[in-house]
């Protein structure tokens, strides 16, 4: 698929019908590969090789407008939320306007003022208000009624569609009464000014505080582009410059200082500090950078000044793609979304049906004054069953769920993973570097009676030896030497043996370390040496024998050592209701041991990458929704087979690239939090639609009549029109509750 990506800014989408129309316009553009409407944030998506020009056609010629965006993400937001200020203060306007014409004639009718034409005077002064009436529909709800004029002329029908005719069949109704009364029976001169006036007030006013809800809804991104310094203090020709990011190069040398966050990534050259990385990945304690150590754009460096070396710049840095992630996930689509699509799809033109057909029936066979009460039946039905809460049911909710995710270190790559997620019972897990630190580490150093001298003086032999070494277990005896800074000799005549160990000369001694069949090879009596070496594999160590001089100096183990907090996020995950099976390439015994210390009861062990994705497709076989985390390439085929694949945020950036969620931090917990969001989230789309479909089954046959038999009243079209604007305001509202979400367990 090709990277070109366009964003444009929408203007007149207001429902998932709007949606569907706009995208499948865009579909039949040539070179448009993927085209994405974020409703909740009025933007588009354009994915291809396509000309901006193409696709805002496209989108007029659908009815709707489209701005190409040319800034960036943090100037589009800027200036979105400066607009969407100007038009909430004008929606606002508009709102008091309306009610100020309409709340009076509605207390007139409500407190028995008489809101019929019978007299050439109330002729006038009914005429009076029909065209201040009039001055509310063009200036208050004009915007009704030229989406409903453009939606018609493109053979549409939308929400404005149905404000546009309730609000003008009351006020053309109402004008005919004042201007010939003698064509309607006395009974029917009722006229509906008042039911106009309310309407347009209401339907602004929802749409005022829905457009105030709705600027929550994307706090998380906002948040993440605050992490974006403006600046970087640059070290050029022998100065330091403070430059706009935007002129920051690739191998460009920054400094900064305590308190200031990194602008770009790079690596460390001079100094060291503390970083606070918890913005990014939600790791709560900072962590120590030193030179050759990487820093990432947006993080707190809290108490040293660091000199590194920039190494990506712009939209190549991590927290860039994080957000670029984010906005594209928000912008997806759950699968849960295509029933209200499908719905919205067909909705109106059903509506205006179900309208008219209701008319008919009041026209025909209602009591008198039958023409009043069509008319109110007519309008109250078209105001009522406008689908804005069915279409903002499901974005809305994606859009603070995907959010939230980022806040707590969870990308969610699509609207997909975040369904898939709250399904899953079966959870896949790669030991090395997902359980394990994924790096050896020297446990164990057993002391023989008869070797002179203690830990310290076998280590620095070891590890003088082991320099030479290019074995993954010579750099955990390296590493612990370092550690205590003890100072190495030169190793002479070293020799790697394969499937036994290492051998050489160290200040004029001879060193051996490896296995039996190494010790057996030199006739070295290894005593009961053997009994602690099988204790130790027992307890999932790899176990060395040393030997120096002839004889045996004891016994050293290395490790892979678990994470920290991996016990109690694999317990969190089967509170969750997960099963989880540990896959690895190492060896039975080491893998078992590993499971018995986590409380794992499935283990596969001695895989190679193939058999990974085998047990993957094996489970899912029988039945099982099966999730995979893992951190490296050999784990990418597993990714992709699972129905969602968690990688590790330390991990390649081929498992990375695979998988559908991308954990920021080195920990199973970030799994857990995943699924417990997209649980949250999930629940939410359903209480939202839920709503939504309510509100409309049982709206319309309400606004319908079906209730005059028991009531003796009709539905007011001013309560429709308020139920209608308030439905949006509602789900709106329940989708920013997950913006309180919090994860079952502060990891």
């Amino acid at each position: 698929m090709s990277e070109l990506k366009q964003t444009f800014r929408l203007e007149g989408a207001s429902c998932a019908g709007c949606v569907r129309k706009i995208e499948g316009a865009l579909a039949e553009v040539p070179g448009v590969e993927d085209a994405r409407i974020n409703l909740a944030d009025k933007t588009l998506l354009v994915q291809g090789d396509v000309t901006p020009q193409a696709c805002i056609a496209a989108v007029q010629n659908a009815g709707y407008g489209a701005e190409q965006v040319r800034v960036s993400e943090r100037e589009r937001r800027e200036q979105q939320r400066a607009e969407e200020q100007r038009h909430y203060r004008d929606l606002l306007r508009r709102c008091y306007i309306a009610l100020g014409l309409g709340v009076p004639l509605m207390a007139w009718g409500v407190l028995g003022g008489d809101m019929m034409v019978n007299t050439p005077g109330q002729q006038l002064a009914w005429g009076v208000v029909g065209l201040l009436t009039l001055v509310v529909l063009v200036y208050c709800g004009g915007h009704f009624f030229t989406g409903a004029r453009r939606a018609f002329l493109h053979h549409n029908a939308n929400m404005d569609t149905l404000v546009a005719l309730g609000t003008g069949t009351a006020w053309a109704f109402s004008m005919l009464v004042v201007v010939a009364p003698q064509l309607l029976p006395e009974a029917a001169r009722h006229v509906y000014f008042e039911a106009s006036a309310m309407i347009i007030g209401l339907i602004n006013l929802g749409q005022a505080l829905e457009l105030r809800a709705r600027g929550r809804t994307s706090a998380a991104v906002e948040k993440l582009l605050q992490l974006q310094e403006p600046t970087a203090r640059v070290l050029r020709d022998g100065e330091e410059r403070d430059l706009p990011l935007e002129l920051v190069q690739v191998g460009d040398r920054i400094r900064v200082r305590p308190g200031e966050k990194i602008p770009v990534d790079g690596a460390v050259e001079e100094g060291s500090s503390l970083v606070d990385e918890s913005m990014l990945t939600g790791e709560p304690l900072p962590v120590k950078k030193a030179s050759g150590d990487f820093l990432s754009a947006g993080t707190l460096n809290k108490n040293g000044t660091l000199l590194f070396r920039a190494e990506k710049v712009g939209a190549e840095t991590r927290l860039a793609q994080i957000i670029e992630m984010v906005k594209n996930a928000q912008s997806s689509r759950v699968p849960i979304a295509r029933l209200a699509d499908t719905i919205s799809s067909i909705f109106v033109p059903t509506v205006m049906m179900i309208a008219v057909l209701a008319a008919l029936i009041w026209f025909n066979f209602g009591p008198d004054p039958r023409a009043a009460h069509t008319l109110v039946v007519l309008t109250s039905v078209l105001i009522i069953a406008c689908p804005c809460a069915l279409g903002l049911a499901t974005p809305m909710s994606v859009m603070v769920g995907v959010g939230k995710g980022a806040e707590y270190g969870v990308l969610i790559r699509n609207g997909k993973a975040l369904q898939q997620a709250s399904k899953l019972d079966t959870l896949v897990v790669d030991k090395t570097g997902t359980l394990t630190e994924g790096a050896p580490r020297l446990t164990d150093i057993e002391i023989d009676p008869g070797f002179a001298g203690g830990e310290d003086a076998l280590l620095r032999l070891l590890a003088s030896l082991e320099q030479g070494s290019e074995h993954p277990l010579a750099e955990a005896v390296l590493s612990a030497a370092r550690e205590k800074e003890l100072e190495l000799a030169s190793a002479e005549a070293f020799e790697a043996i394969t499937a036994h160990g290492v051998q050489g000369s160290v200040d004029g001694r001879r060193v051996l370390l490896g296995n039996r069949k190494l010790m057996q090879r030199h006739n070295i009596d290894i005593g009961d040496w053997p009994q602690t070496v099988q204790k130790l594999a027992q307890e999932g160590r790899t176990a060395m024998y040393a030997a120096v001089d002839g004889s045996i100096a004891g016994v050293i183990a290395v490790a892979d050592p678990l994470r920290q907090d991996a016990a109690a996020a694999i317990e969190r995950l089967q509170k969750l209701g997960l099963s989880i099976h540990m896959l690895t390439g190492d060896n039975e015994g080491t893998a078992r041991a590993v499971a018995r210390q986590l409380g794992i009861d499935s283990v596969h062990a001695d895989l190679q990458p193939e058999d990974k994705e085998r047990i993957v497709a094996e489970l899912q076989r029988g039945g099982a929704h099966v999730g995979m985390a893992g951190d490296g390439i050999n784990d990418a085929p597993a990714l992709a087979r699972a129905e969602v694949g968690f990688a590790i945020g330390a991990g390649t950036d081929v498992a990375i690239e695979t998988a559908d969620v991308t954990l920021m931090r080195s920990s199973l917990h970030g799994v857990a939090d995943a699924v417990e969001l997209s649980r949250a989230t999930l629940r939410n789309i359903k209480q939202n639609l839920f709503g939504a479909f309510v509100y409309n089954v049982l709206g319309i046959p309400i606004a319908a009549g079906v209730l005059y038999p028991l009531t003796g009243a009709l539905l007011s079209p001013v309560i429709a029109g308020a139920a209608m604007a308030f439905s949006s305001v509602t789900v709106v509202s329940n989708a920013n509750r997950l913006r309180w979400f919090k994860p079952g367990e502060a990891a």
